[in-house]
């Protein structure tokens, strides 16, 4: 940038696009990293680096599981992530939100299809939060190893499931005591029996163990319980779908007269379970989309910088260097909640989806301006950041959008009247 352009921008524009040029490790985070973090993010870059770039991710996605297989057996092999927040006494590290997050946010950078997502941070905490003694000590091990993977299965959005959009109270969402959803009846064996039908299961064709929401009982006894369905049981008809997003997987799980267990034991609060779940995942999302907006905001500056050439109109490049500025305070803010979020309750209880919502719209805003800078280039850069455009969408869809996770939260804080459940 020479001293004419330098001079254009404010002095606040000017710190942001030094560090958005600077090593992205070298960013903010709520608090320093620990020497133990430092290496889980550094371990896990470098692995991304060499078996989930842009060419390693496309090929995953066409796979049968949608991931890469040997990548998903070092990650949880000799890095242990998967089981990386379970206790110890299921095989886990016992390790907090904080490092999740910095997984997560690495998984994220590199756009790497895994069941990190689906298994590690929707799955498991439900099974730990509401498994019997023997379901626990039967199934997290051996999420912890890497050996079971899981997909958490909603008759409607799963934002709404997890309390993300809405109050997962309100209303039948699981299915109308009639008809719809997915009902839960009891078999004259004492088991029970699922009928239904649930769409946009994230890894719900590949995953080897389904947590099924389904509604049970009549008028008196209307509820929602999480019922666990293996891969093999008879009546389960699964196909995956098209998706926006190739690196997020997604199926229509069907139930036809399926056998299934209940999770845990009734009494159980389900309703309250699922919403713990949804604001410790919203945490991991941002991580995950503020790893997808930095490493398209990084792409967008290197780009930039190869087009500053001698005696080469500077207006739009100048304008572009404005617009990165602005973008990476906007990516700084979202990774500055998410880590505040990971590492305690942030502001109030819904850090987390306050956090997502910053977050996805910082990764839609880096990554529309890295698609337009690269559109049309037939280069490598041009593809993926189509890929980040479409996690942004993707997510939105899933997730949000923003606008509705801002909303839920500040309905539960009281700031629309009485403080919702």
């Amino acid at each position: 940038m020479d001293a004419a352009d330098t001079a254009a921008l404010t002095g606040g524009q000017q710190d942001a696009l030094a560090a958005a040029r600077a090593e992205p490790l070298a960013a903010p985070h709520a608090a320093p990293l620990t020497e133990e973090q430092q290496k889980i993010r550094h371990t896990l870059r470098d692995l991304l680096a060499e078996r989930a770039g842009p060419h390693e991710n496309r090929a995953a996605t066409a796979t049968p599981e949608g991931y890469d297989t040997a990548l998903w057996a070092r990650m949880t092999g000799p890095l242990g992530l998967a089981g990386l927040a379970l206790p110890e006494e299921y095989g886990g590290a016992g390790r907090g939100p904080a490092e999740l997050a910095l997984a997560c946010e690495e998984t994220g950078r590199a756009l790497a299809p895994s069941p990190l997502l689906a298994t590690t941070v929707l799955a498991a905490p439900l099974l730990a939060a509401l498994g019997t003694p023997a379901q626990r000590t039967e199934l997290l091990p051996r999420i912890a190893a890497g050996s079971l993977t899981c997909a958490l299965a909603v008759p409607t959005g799963i934002a709404l499931a997890l309390g993300l959009t809405g109050d997962n109270t309100d209303g039948d969402w699981s299915g109308g005591g009639r008809s719809g959803g997915i009902q839960a009846t009891r078999a004259e064996d004492g088991g029970w029996r699922l009928y239904g039908e649930a769409a946009q299961v994230i890894d719900g064709h590949s995953a080897g163990l389904l947590l099924v929401a389904a509604h049970a009982g009549g008028f008196a006894r209307s509820r929602t319980l999480l019922f666990l369905v293996p891969a093999d049981a008879p009546g389960l008809v699964r196909t995956r779908q098209p998706a926006l997003d190739l690196t997020r997987p997604q199926a229509t799980v069907q139930f036809r007269d399926t056998a299934a267990e209940l999770l845990g034991e009734e009494p159980a609060d389900v309703l309250g379970a699922l919403a713990a779940t949804g604001r410790a995942a919203a945490v991991m999302l941002a991580a995950e989309a503020v790893g997808a907006a930095g490493a398209a905001l990084d792409r967008t500056v290197e780009h930039l910088g190869s087009r500053e050439r001698p005696g080469r109109p500077a207006g739009s490049v100048h304008a572009a260097r404005h617009r990165l500025a602005d973008l990476h305070a906007q990516v700084e803010a979202a990774r500055s909640l998410t880590y505040c979020a990971a590492h305690g309750p942030g502001p109030g209880p819904d850090g987390g989806p306050l956090a997502l919502a910053h977050a996805l719209e910082a990764l839609r805003a880096t990554a529309g301006e890295s698609l337009q800078l690269h559109a049309g280039t037939g280069l490598a850069r041009e593809e993926e950041a189509q890929l980040s455009f479409r996690r942004a969408a993707s997510d939105e869809l899933l997730f949000g959008p923003a606008r509705r996770l801002r909303a839920r939260a500040a309905e539960r804080n009281g700031l629309f009247g009485e403080e919702a459940a």
